[in-house]
């Protein structure tokens, strides 16, 4: 196999990413397109050179000269494409959260190994250049035992209005941005086994646009006697804050994504390669040199095409998608009923946000 056709479904911020992450793999040829509005796939398509556009993703699985598709699209449309997908017998690359529960997952999971094809798991901070520096140190034993893990992600709110909608979504900054760090603390472990969660959640900024959590703090224990601490927001004015911190025996790391190899930026318009980023950068920022790069997009999808050329196993797959689904619908239960929460949790809730919506310690 010489490259990979790669069909991207979705054509905005996430897309974008994609689309900009994927013309630095040498491997990887960008070949259809397809989103619902004309308008918007038609000038996806015309600005990243992509030759074939379609508002019918169906129409891009029917085509021979795709291998893979990469989805970029809101939560609740990610387990009925890949089932369709892999029914075409093309290779996934989803984006997070895997899906909205664990019947989906489950079956997303169930349709690509009968079908013979990969379903990879999009979770870019597990190739994030400072992060794999940061497990390089770890592994060799720089900071001695390993006994606590921070993780935050902070910011004022989401780029794309479907997040707020928790009937799309499944769920509030838990689902969007937790999920990083679960998959995260794993990935620095070696994908132990998640113990228990423990979760504080509330919705303090934005009642007026969602029934989702906006700000959440959540404590999960990992086999190997490590404290993992997720903090995130959807609540923090003032700019994206992306970091993290480890704790050893002999010593600590800090991992700032944005500070430190930045430029200090005022913008009253805005700027990035998104209408959504322009709008989230308005005010004072970290503007990252090579921000796609960064972030470890183009690692990210280097890895998948490579596994799809040369038929090796992912480093994130559709099962670590569902064991951070799994952890997630345990953070909004312990939410609810304010107690820590075993794992496994079996569960045949629809979405997450069902579990914490339905208690009455809910915050807002």
């Amino acid at each position: 196999m010489s490259e990979i056709g790669v069909g991207i479904i979705g054509s905005q911020f996430v897309a974008e990413i994609h689309a900009e992450a994927l013309k630095r793999v040498a491997d990887a040829e960008v070949r259809a397109t397809a989103s619902p509005t004309e308008e918007h796939v038609r000038g996806f398509a015309d600005k990243h050179g992509i030759p074939e556009w379609f508002t019918d993703y169906r129409d891009l699985l029917a085509l021979d000269a795709i291998d893979v598709v990469t989805l970029c699209l809101p939560n609740h449309l990610h387990s009925q494409v890949t089932v369709d997908a892999a029914a075409a017998g093309k290779h996934v690359i989803c984006e997070k959260p895997l899906c909205m529960n664990l019947a989906e997952a489950d079956r997303m999971i169930e349709a690509c190994r009968a079908a013979g094809v990969k379903l990879m798991y999009a979770e870019e901070l597990c190739f994030t250049p400072k992060y794999v520096r940061a497990k390089g140190l770890i592994d060799e034993g720089a900071i001695g035992k390993l006994y606590m893990i921070k993780q935050s992600e902070k910011h004022d709110g989401p780029h794309s209005p479907w997040f707020w909608d928790v009937e799309k979504s499944g769920g509030g900054v838990t689902l969007d941005m937790g999920c990083h760090a679960f998959e995260f603390f794993r990935w620095v472990l070696g994908k132990p086994k998640a113990l228990s969660v423990y979760a504080d959640m509330g919705t303090y900024v934005h009642r007026d646009k969602t029934r989702g959590d906006d700000n959440a703090v959540i404590i999960v224990n990992l086999e190997g006697d490590v404290t993992c601490v997720a903090e995130e927001s959807w609540a923090k004015k003032g700019g994206m804050d992306d970091r993290s911190e480890f704790y050893g025996s002999e010593g600590v790391i800090y991992a700032d994504l944005l500070q430190g190899n930045a430029l200090l930026t005022f913008s009253d318009v805005g700027y990035g390669y998104a209408v959504e980023k322009a709008r989230a950068t308005r005010g004072w920022t970290f503007t990252a040199f090579e921000e796609i790069w960064n972030y470890g997009f183009p690692q990210e999808m280097e890895h998948f095409i490579d596994c799809v050329k040369h038929d090796k196993e992912p480093m994130e797959t559709g099962e670590d998608g569902r064991a951070v689904l799994e952890i997630i619908f345990a953070a909004y239960e312990s939410a609810r009923t304010g107690a820590r929460v075993a794992l496994p949790f079996p569960t045949d809730a629809a979405k997450p946000i069902d579990l914490w919506t339905s208690g009455a310690q809910r915050r807002s």
